[in-house]
């Protein structure tokens, strides 16, 4: 945490810089966060050791492979429940 005279010496820097501005509240407005959205549904991190000819045939589908997996997992479950 920075203290108070830090936080002053940091304002104070920004004030200075020319090419800082507040934005305005009609600016404010049309910001969007970066990056995707969080998941309403959160995943839980699992080691699990799985035969190379399957990590193979996931990856080769390129990114998202752990997401195609989960999908095949996900059915297999709704299958036998």
């Amino acid at each position: 945490m920075n203290s108070e005279e830090e936080d002053a010496r940091i304002r104070e820097g920004i004030a200075a810089d020319p090419d800082t501005r507040d934005l305005s509240a009609a600016e404010m407005a049309q910001l969007r966060p970066l990056g995707r959205p969080k998941s309403l549904v959160t995943k839980q991190a699992v080691s699990i050791r799985l035969d190379p000819e399957v990590v193979a045939f996931f990856k080769a589908g390129g990114p998202g492979w752990q997401t195609r997996l989960d999908a095949v997992l996900r059915d297999y479950v709704r299958a036998h429940s």
